[in-house]
């Protein structure tokens, strides 16, 4: 399906999402709430496992918030749709891997867009920065999220200058996990999402649930919350035939088939 801004495509389970605004896939108002539409169509499709998303073109995954928009009147402020901007940052229930594929420039809200997904692959090329400081703004979502996922000190040298940094040295800070050359960039994101669409999906959605709501828990109470049955995912997971096949599978010595119930 091509909308006006984003293109998108199914590949099994799997949803590959394009940004597609020439000249440098920047996001306004209109492409964060398709963006919105989008991921929260894939949250809520049974037969959608893996989303990609990733930038039109050689040169940009995405610049973040479009800034010929934002002089033209758009408040930095707006209602940018389901899920806040890009879709991805405030998307509730979203229980399923998103990868990233950085294929150029990713910057501003484009860093925080890529920062939504739970795996990130560069090409060899691609840079990334958070310049907001220059243009008056603040990276929110970049400045709850970075410091927890790399190195405080650093986090902090970044949002304060806005500086211009390489794959190498995302991938160096543990921000990417894998730098590949620019040919190879879509067929390792389309390799690795078709392994875990392959996997048990309720298995990957309770521990992306566990994952993001455990985040600011100490360790004792992620854990009674779980003994007590209060993560949604947990529990389906544990009354689920896909828990069953898992052992059924495993005492037969063959691979299970996962059928998502």
């Amino acid at each position: 399906m091509t909308l006006s801004n984003v293109i998108t495509a199914r590949r099994g389970a799997v949803l590959e999402v394009t940004l597609n605004r020439p000249k440098a896939n920047a996001i306004d108002i209109a492409t964060s709430r398709e963006l919105g539409e989008i991921f929260t169509a894939f949250r809520d499709d049974p037969e959608l496992r893996v989303a990609i998303i990733t930038g039109a073109g050689p040169k940009f995954f995405c610049p973040g918030w479009d800034l010929k928009a934002a002089a033209e009147g758009e408040a930095a402020d707006a209602d940018y749709g389901k899920g806040g901007f890009g879709g991805l940052q405030e998307l509730r229930g979203l229980n399923k891997p998103v990868i990233a594929a950085v294929n150029g420039i990713a910057c501003g809200g484009g860093l925080e867009l890529a920062l939504g997904a739970d795996i990130i692959l560069a090409a060899d090329h691609a840079t990334f920065a958070l310049p907001e400081i220059r243009s008056g703004t603040v990276a929110d979502a970049a400045t709850l999220k970075l410091p927890k996922r790399i190195p405080y000190h650093i986090a902090m040298e970044l949002l304060f200058t806005g500086r211009w940094f390489d794959a190498e040295e995302a991938h160096r800070w543990g921000l990417v996990n894998r730098i590949l050359p620019a040919e190879a960039l879509m067929q390792e994101a389309r390799k690795m999402a078709d392994d875990l669409a392959a996997g048990p999906p309720l298995v990957l959605a309770a521990i992306k649930e566990i994952a993001r709501e455990a985040e600011d828990m100490k360790f004792q109470d992620a854990m009674n919350r779980i003994n007590a049955s209060q993560f949604e995912t947990v529990e389906r997971l544990y009354r689920s035939e896909d828990q069953k096949e898992g052992a059924r599978a495993f005492a037969e010595k063959r691979d299970p088939v996962w059928t998502g119930r």
